[in-house]
Formats: C-alpha cells, structure tokens, sequence
C-alpha cells in the first residue's frame, strides 16, 4: 500500500527488452534500505526492485503492465514519481494507493489559477461513477483532490509544491497519465450494486 505522497523524482536511466521490459531508474533513495523484492510505485504502478546499484534500481514490466498504463510511452531520460511502500505507523498524508492502475487518461487542458495550476483531465464513461468532487484519485501515483467531476472529464488543482516536487510541472496537453481511482469508491459502487440486485 501507498499514499500518494511522493518522495522522490527518479529518471528512466535504461530500458532492455527481453521478454518482459526491464527498466532502471535513477533515485536519490538510499538503497542501502530498500531491498530486493521491495515494492516501489513508479508514477502509479507498483514493481518489484529486481537489482540495485550506486543510486539505481532495476524493475520490470510485464506486457500486461506496459498495455495497462503509460510505462510504454517511457524512454530514457523520463521523469518518475517515486514512492515507497507504506509501513505500519508511517503518516497517512494522502489516500490509500494500491499502485494498480484503473486506466490511462489524458490532459486535455491546463491553465494557471493564482498560483496554482489547474488540469482538466479526460475520465472514460466506465470510470465516471468512482470520481466525485472532493474525492480522491491517484495521478502518476500522485494522491489529489477531484475539484469537479462531469460524466466525460474532472479537475483537479496542483500547487506549487507538487509542482515542483513531483513530474507535474512538465506535462503538456496530451499527455497520457495513469489514473487510480480510490479504492473505498470502487468498494460502496459494488455494494450499491449488490443492493440494487436485491
């Protein structure tokens, strides 16, 4: 489990493809902490720490993964979202994050308010139901507050800090981000469900 309070921007230092896609990231981690098999959420998804070295980790990504979120628009040089796994008394800062991403959506505009920015994000119809205002949502792995949400798009406000200590502050209209919608939403829209079977 995570937060979505990120601690970390790593770079995409190499990427191999052989059978599944290895990928090494850059990180500012002590790694003399984290251990093989540790779980890491990479901008959103959560990969298992393969190898290590001087201010590197290795991971990789199945298929299924690369299909699933934006890992396969990774190249050398991209900027990631880094944040550890939870441990039992750490800060809850943000919402509860699984690192399994729901979908990838896309930013469709993006325009200063005061100081802060605001996106204004695709939300496919079959995700629409799990987004509400002043609810949660995961972006890149990024725990944010939903400011409106319509059956088609939502917003969201980022300020200064998270743009500055997070990948944010360089997206452009267009680009695709991972999307994990809260898990206590996706849970009372399947006991609604249940109860409107009855």
């Amino acid at each position: 489990m995570f937060t979505g309070i990120i601690t970390d921007v790593g770079e995409v230092r190499a990427i191999e493809k052989a059978g599944d896609t290895r990928i090494e990231i850059a990180t500012a981690y002590d790694l003399d902490t984290v251990d093989i098999g540790a779980s890491i959420a990479c901008s959103g998804p959560c990969l298992t720490v393969i190898e290590k070295g001087e201010g590197w980790f290795a991971v990789e990504a199945s298929d299924e993964t690369l299909g699933c979120t934006n890992l396969g628009d990774w190249i050398v040089g991209t900027k990631v979202n880094l944040e550890r796994a939870l441990k039992v008394g750490d800060e809850l800062g943000g919402h509860m994050v699984t690192g399994h991403v729901d979908t990838v959506i896309s930013l469709l505009m993006s325009h200063r308010v005061g100081e802060s920015t605001k996106l204004i994000l695709s939300l496919p119809p079959a995700f629409a139901p799990f987004v509400a205002p002043k609810g949660s949502v995961a972006l890149d792995g990024v725990s944010l507050t939903v400011n409106e949400a319509t059956d088609d798009h939502f917003t969201v406000n980022i300020i200064p800090h998270t743009q500055s200590h997070t990948t944010f502050g360089g997206f452009t209209v267009g680009r695709r981000i991972n999307l994990e919608i809260d898990v206590l939403a996706r849970y009372v829209a399947r006991m609604a469900e249940v109860n409107n079977k009855k």
